[in-house]
């Protein structure tokens, strides 16, 4: 029987230790790539914790998801959790309107790539998750900074990448009835969005940040994901100890008796 993210989400609910076994085997790999993008020199494994406490939300609020689903939310949890630990709330004279209004003409493929310099992805790695030339790219950015200048009445080379933080806090936070679901942009990453489709998609994306955020955060996670590999035992164990779970074995034991 292959053990799922689906079966994972349900035992970390119910605390069982096989979930939250599987859990930090296979995730906290992912947070640590998190980490090491958004806040290096910050121990990723210091989030742990709080994602185990009872009042975390993170399994108890997220219905059963496939994994790049539950990747995109922990993903979020985590820089929430990093923010909070270094106590950054750090403020910016960029606020998301200055953005869209400046940036109304691009189309939405330009905006996305834009976008993902406030989620510090350079030419190179942003062409990877747009499948875009990186000279494209920095194209793109130039004459997006070139209209962004025009609104400011400062100005650096890193101000969106300093930005980003807070731009993406607001614009994850300012989802509308009309935002569409995460399965409307994986359908258009994976090819499967017919041309009609994708059309109408596009029209409301294109004037909306919140979905332009959650369109690149779900194309980072495709990243995220590749070439994973789960921690060795030795490493997990003692993450599991310190997070009062038993050990793998003895919580495998446990599912499969369903005494969890």
């Amino acid at each position: 029987m292959v053990y799922t993210c689906y079966d994972m989400i349900q035992d970390c609910r119910a605390d069982r230790p096989a979930g939250w076994s599987h859990f930090i085997s296979h995730y906290v790999p992912v947070i640590r790539k998190i980490a090491a993008h958004y806040c290096p020199g910050q121990a990723a494994d210091s989030v742990l914790p709080a994602l185990r406490r009872p009042e975390s939300s993170l399994f108890s609020t997220l219905e059963p998801a496939p994994e790049r689903w539950f990747v995109a939310e922990l993903r979020q949890r985590v820089l929430a959790e990093l923010d909070s630990n270094a106590g950054d709330r750090v403020s910016s004279e960029l606020d998301l309107e200055t953005v869209s209004k400046a940036l109304e003409p691009l189309t939405l493929l330009e905006k996305q790539a834009v976008w993902l310099e406030t989620m510090r992805y350079g030419p190179e790695p942003a062409g990877v998750l747009l499948r875009m030339d990186p000279r494209t790219v920095e194209k793109i950015r130039e004459k997006g900074a070139d209209r962004l200048r025009g609104q400011l009445d400062t100005w650096s080379r890193t101000l969106l990448p300093d930005a980003g933080r807070p731009l993406g806090r607001v614009a994850a936070a300012a989802r509308t009835p009309g935002c569409l679901p995460a399965k409307a942009f994986l359908d258009v990453l994976d090819g499967r969005t017919t041309w009609g489709g994708r059309e109408q998609l596009e029209s409301h994306v294109a004037a909306c940040w919140h979905c332009i955020d959650h369109f690149c955060r779900l194309a980072e996670v495709l990243d995220l994901l590749r070439g994973v590999v789960p921690l060795a035992e030795s490493e997990a164990e003692p993450l599991r100890a310190q997070l009062s779970i038993p050990s793998s074995k003895k919580a495998g034991w446990r599912r499969w008796l369903g005494t969890g």
